[in-house]
């Protein structure tokens, strides 16, 4: 039994070390399906929040918490440094995707997230398919990239690994003094809906690829498709690879992953790369590492789910995602007049646009 003395031992939610000055969190619960999600709504100053629904099996809800204080946070920025007029927010449902979601589940969650009144629009992440927002569809309109046959903008995934290339190509004209990306071997670490879609790009140029997966069905899959390398295990920092594409999990680079690290650009999907933004975005510097910020490569996805709250067209869609090759560039060079990380170089970026419109509304 937890007492008042093991209370005052437990961080708040005020206290976490995710939480920055977030507008709002949101606890929901019910029995009869067994749903557990919160909501992060981080910053609305540019407008509603935007972000996805992630299903994981966290191991505690103070690791869910954080992982949606981490994402909604990081969303506020991703839609800030692409010009979108949005804000940002994240959802995460503690439980397997894979046993637990029924059509009774998705709709009680699209009933909590109807009962925000707006403030927070979901979509597709991780755990999620785009079939589970067109069931939340049918109980709140708070709800985007439901299927193309349905009025949507469909599966974000394409349009977040165009991104990551794109960034991927811009990152290594400033470190390589060049684009073309054959020959140069990559890494790519998480081969799910958004790194197969990368492996594609990049098997197409004539990249030489090595992939990275706790899925063992899926590496074997991937690699006779395209025909890469597989590197098993966990142990693949020190891997002598021009190109390192985490697009898993994030908090990959921290002390340990960057001293060991051979590879000279990081570019990849996953968000919240960095175990702590200041540390490791200056650590990475000194190495003479780039890193293309994960906020900006993988804005793709928000890109595409945007059009349908800005009735954008699909090619307007494809231009704006393909644009992220110039904004890494004007970025990485940004950072390297100014001797500051690249990091912080997209973080003052999206910072300064909203610090703008709240002038504006004043």
């Amino acid at each position: 039994m937890q007492t008042s003395k093991d209370l005052h031992k437990t961080p708040p939610v005020f206290g976490q070390l995710s939480f920055d000055n977030h507008e709002e969190v949101v606890f929901f619960n019910d029995k009869e399906t067994g749903l557990k999600a919160i909501v992060g709504i981080h910053n609305s100053v540019l407008g509603p929040a935007l972000g996805g629904t992630r299903m994981w099996n966290y191991k505690t809800e103070w690791e869910a918490l954080n992982d949606v204080l981490r994402l909604s946070r990081g969303m506020t920025y991703k839609a800030a440094v692409s010009g979108l007029n949005q804000g940002g927010g994240k959802a995460v449902i503690i439980g397997d995707s894979k046993t637990q979601k029924t059509d009774v589940f998705m709709r009680k969650f699209g009933e909590f997230i109807h009962s925000l009144g707006g403030k927070y629009l979901t979509a597709e992440d991780m755990g999620m398919e785009t079939r589970d927002m067109d069931i939340i569809r049918e109980v709140t309109p708070y709800v985007t990239g439901i299927s193309e046959s349905k009025g949507g903008s469909g599966n974000p995934s394409p349009f977040t690994a165009l991104g990551v290339y794109m960034g991927m190509k811009g990152a290594a004209k400033h470190q390589f003094g060049t684009d073309n990306l054959a020959g140069k071997k990559i890494l790519v670490q998480g081969i799910g809906h958004v790194g197969e879609i990368l492996v594609d790009y990049l098997s197409k140029e004539g990249a030489i690829i090595t992939i990275n997966d706790i899925d063992e069905q899926a590496l074997e899959h991937i690699s006779k498709k395209y025909n890469t390398k597989i590197q098993r295990g966990s142990d693949i920092y020190g891997l002598d690879v021009d190109i390192y594409a985490p697009c898993a999990m994030g908090a990959t680079l921290n002390d340990y992953s960057i001293s060991q690290l051979k590879a000279k650009v990081i570019v990849g999907a996953a968000n919240n790369q960095l175990e702590n933004e200041n540390i490791h975005a200056k650590f990475l510097q000194k190495k003479g590492i780039i890193y293309a910020p994960d906020f900006l490569v993988n804005a793709g996805g928000i890109i595409n789910i945007y059009r349908e709250v800005a009735n954008m067209t699909k090619a307007e869609a494809v231009t704006r995602t393909e644009n992220i090759y110039h904004t890494t560039q004007e970025i990485l060079q940004k950072a390297e007049s100014q001797n500051i990380s690249t990091h912080k170089a997209a973080f003052d970026m999206a910072q300064n646009r909203i610090d703008q419109r709240k002038l504006e509304n004043k």
